[in-house]
């Protein structure tokens, strides 16, 4: 990571972003797949919970929604994400082979990439979940529908229930996974804002550099950044179960995002 002081947060592009939705219009469009990954669980399990109220969507955690996977247990989340790829039921072949215990393919996905880019800008206006043993998520993650080694992370914020208050710590930064092209570089950090009112997030990636931002203010920078198709998730995960109140939520008010790929 590159300390940063707090810069401000690049201008976005003049021209509009190739997804500019208004979540409390009551409207999910078509870019969006309301599941988590789902070629490695079945459709029950990867189906979010989801309600649009006027202040925008709410990603659910409810009381009878089943674990992710049942292997995982406990583990129930609510997502949405703007690609999918998979190979063949029982291959190892998918977006984000994130678990060390040998996922594979349960629900075949056909390859689909509604906002798929090598290099890009995304900003997302959301109120973080303050309910317990909730996390909240943003993150991009590669294809891997191209090549297996396309599998890097951009991790934006990860926001634990826990750590919000008026800072709020955040984990950001870079995951490698299965790509020997990047390094692991993780960062957990504050922002001088509750995380549980609406926030802007935002990120930009390209040319082998990631600016992760708050409020218009750089939260870090790192010299390291992928050059393949990135898919971004939005999400709620409960990582216990049946503590506190159901439903819980975390609320998504506005998401823009420009494809910033090279032309070929």
């Amino acid at each position: 990571m590159t300390p940063c002081g707090g810069d401000a947060f690049p201008s976005a592009p003049a021209r509009p972003a190739d997804i500019d939705d208004d979540f409390s219009g009551g409207i999910l469009n078509d870019v969006w797949v309301p599941h988590y990954l789902p070629h490695w669980t079945t459709p029950d399990r990867s189906r979010a919970r989801t309600r649009f109220t006027p202040a925008g969507l709410d990603l659910l955690i409810e009381k009878d929604q089943p674990d992710w996977r049942e292997e995982d247990a406990p583990l129930r989340v609510s997502n949405l994400q703007t690609a999918t790829f998979s190979g063949p039921v029982g291959s190892r072949r998918g977006t984000h082979r994130h678990r060390p215990d040998g996922l594979r393919v349960r629900t075949v996905t056909p390859s689909r990439s509604a906002f798929a880019p090598t290099a890009g800008r995304v900003e997302v206006t959301l109120r973080a979940s303050r309910d317990p043993d909730c996390m909240t998520a943003l993150w991009l993650v590669g294809t891997e529908h191209e090549d297996p080694r396309d599998a890097g992370e951009i991790c934006v914020a990860e926001i634990d229930a826990g750590a919000i208050g008026p800072r709020t710590r955040v984990r950001c930064g870079i995951k490698a996974h299965h790509d020997d092209r990047l390094t692991t570089d993780m960062v957990t950090t504050s922002v001088d804002h509750d995380a549980g009112t609406f926030l802007t997030w935002a990120v930009e990636w390209a040319e082998g550099v990631v600016t992760i931002g708050c409020e218009g203010r750089v939260v870090a920078r790192f010299s390291q950044a992928p050059s393949y198709p990135m898919m971004l998730l939005i999400d709620i995960f409960e990582l216990s179960a049946d503590r506190g109140t159901y439903p819980k939520a975390t609320t998504v008010r506005h998401v823009r995002a420009w494809d910033l790929s090279p032309i070929q």
